[in-house]
């Protein structure tokens, strides 16, 4: 019989609802009632869905979301002639473009770019009704505000692209369209445009950033899994009481590595290499056609890009 290995499988042990720490009248309004039980969810996760507490912040998230999905997708519609066999087949290059250049930062006709500028006014309005939603969320928990911190960092990203760049540039065609393909395009293009983007430090410091959230949340998602058989997802415990889970993740990383993370320090490190993934990348789009037009060039005079 093989062994038990835990990678794919969660033992899923199922209890009355939690409905969370009891409060005040008007933050019990704001959640939501019901509650239900998913095996399918259970596999990845808690098998309990809900209740929600969505509060203003979080409604006007979920309405500027929808209102964003809604444009594109009856955008996407409307290009294959309301066919669902072509909406299918070629929704991978179905795509809802910005404004043309010659309209610059002004309002462009709907079907020229117009749809384009509304359901990016609904994405961001969401964007940050749910940054202040989980600001709001940690505070009233006594949480830290680490995930509002790093939420932000993605919405620094997400504004360079969408909104100061292309103010800066003096055209909203210089943003991100909406769809796959057409967003592979866009980076290829830009990349082209401003002489490869392998020699803007920027890009090649988020490339290091996200390449090592990779490895840091590999090595940390295993080594939990493989103690786990000794309680090692019990973490809280582990720490107070460390039993034979921690000391063996410990001995193992200091037998094969030298030294071994502490409970914080693993998710520290993962926590500032995710942040800086959008950070540094951020930087790097934004110095792209403002600062630099050439980051070929600028490696060459530099002397880390071939002159020839």
């Amino acid at each position: 019989m093989a062994e038990y290995q835990n990678i794919f499988t969660q033992v899923q042990v199922q209890g009355p609802a939690e409905m969370g720490v009891a409060a005040d009248a008007d933050t019990m309004r704001e959640r939501t009632k019901g509650t239900r039980f998913s095996t399918l969810l259970g596999v990845f996760g808690n098998a309990q869905i809900g209740p929600v507490h969505l509060g203003s912040a979080g409604m006007i998230a979920v309405i500027g979301f929808a209102a964003w999905f809604f444009i594109i997708g009856m955008n996407f519609w409307a290009e294959v002639g309301y066919s669902p066999g072509l909406f299918f087949r070629d929704l991978f290059w179905l795509s809802l473009e910005p404004p043309g250049p010659q309209y610059g930062l002004g309002f462009a006709p709907l079907a020229e770019g117009g749809w384009w500028l509304i359901a990016s006014f609904f994405f961001l309005v969401g964007c940050c009704a749910w940054w202040l939603h989980t600001y709001q969320r940690a505070k009233a928990l006594g949480m830290g505000l680490h995930v509002a911190y790093a939420f932000a960092a993605l919405l620094w990203l997400i504004f360079v692209l969408g909104l100061i760049r292309p103010i800066l540039m003096g055209s909203w065609s210089e943003a991100v369209p909406y769809g796959i393909f057409s967003h592979l395009d866009w980076t290829n293009l830009f990349s082209i445009t401003y002489g490869n983007l392998f020699y803007n430090p920027f890009h090649a410091l988020s490339i290091v950033f996200l390449y090592g959230s990779v490895l840091l949340f590999a090595m940390h998602g295993a080594t939990i899994l493989a103690v786990s058989r000794f309680g090692g997802e019990r973490e809280i415990e582990q720490i107070v009481d460390r039993g034979t889970a921690s000391e063996r993740a410990a001995l193992f990383w200091r037998w094969t590595m030298g030294f071994n993370a502490t409970m914080e320090g693993i998710h520290r490190w993962a926590w500032w290499f995710a942040v800086l993934t959008p950070l540094t990348g951020g930087i790097g789009i934004l110095l792209s056609g403002t600062v630099v037009d050439n980051w070929f060039v600028w490696a060459q005079l530099r002397g880390y890009a071939p002159l020839n």
